[in-house]
């Protein structure tokens, strides 16, 4: 929803408009994937319900393989969106977390974005492999070697300390870059006006993800990440600007 402010304790904020999309961290990942490698297969749980069904339907029609588990209630965010494109996120529910995935030798990248203990370890047989600190917890208890661990600099909840057996870590400042191996990097100038920053993080990583996956070296993969989520920004919700393998939304 677009407020002209998010609102204080006790305030009341005026929405402009509305709208309803999938998202959720692997939804979008997915679909910057999927856009920039032609394919992605997307495994994911929801709940047997009328917003799980709708969500798999939009994914599909975005160019997303969905492999869904159904079980549980499809978890639902309520985004608010204010004059600056800046978003405030509120989750109802239970993250629904995958049980199951099959094997994954001939996959080329995987980003793990949540699962179960052993969705992780199945997922290191893929030749790549990055993932979020959104899911740290997992990621100690698994304690398997990631090539890539991507997350917010200035979010809490994507926090990282050490602990983990990783090639890179990159810590993404929005606006302001970032850090990547430890050394600063700069953002992109995105190609617009900013409309909404919903998915620009995680646009960044997934773009960063298929990149470096391919063999392309850390400059230049950043430089692709960083137009991923700069162009995100200028588009409503998160699908509508992403890039594609030709670059533009």
């Amino acid at each position: 929803m677009l407020v002209d402010t998010v609102p204080g304790p006790g305030q009341i904020a005026h929405g402009t408009a509305d709208w309803a999309e999938p998202a959720g961290g692997g939804g979008v990942m997915a679909a910057q994937l999927a856009k920039l490698a032609e394919t992605c297969d997307f495994f994911t749980a929801l709940g047997d319900d009328e917003l799980g069904h709708r969500s798999v339907d939009r994914l599909v029609g975005l160019g997303i393989d969905v492999h869904a588990e159904w079980f549980g209630t499809t978890r639902r965010a309520f985004v608010q969106v204010d004059a600056h494109g800046e978003r405030t996120i509120t989750t109802v529910g239970p993250k629904l977390r995958p049980r199951n995935v099959p094997p994954l030798a001939g996959y080329d990248a995987v980003f793990f974005g949540a699962g179960e203990p052993h969705v992780l370890r199945a997922a290191r047989a893929a030749r790549f492999v990055a993932a979020t600190p959104r899911e740290l917890p997992t990621l100690l208890e698994c304690d398997v070697r990631l090539d890539l661990l991507v997350g917010s600099g200035t979010d809490p909840g994507e926090r990282y300390e050490g602990g983990l057996d990783v090639g890179l870590v990159v810590q993404t400042e929005g606006a302001l870059g970032g850090v990547a191996g430890g050394r600063r990097y700069e953002p992109a100038t995105p190609p617009g006006p900013v409309a909404d920053t919903y998915g620009a993080g995680d646009s960044f990583g997934a773009a960063l993800c298929f990149a470096l996956a391919r063999g392309d070296d850390l400059d230049a993969a950043l430089e692709l990440a960083t137009h991923a989520g700069a162009a995100v920004v200028t588009g409503k919700g998160p699908f509508a600007a992403q890039i594609s393998n030709g670059r533009g939304g």
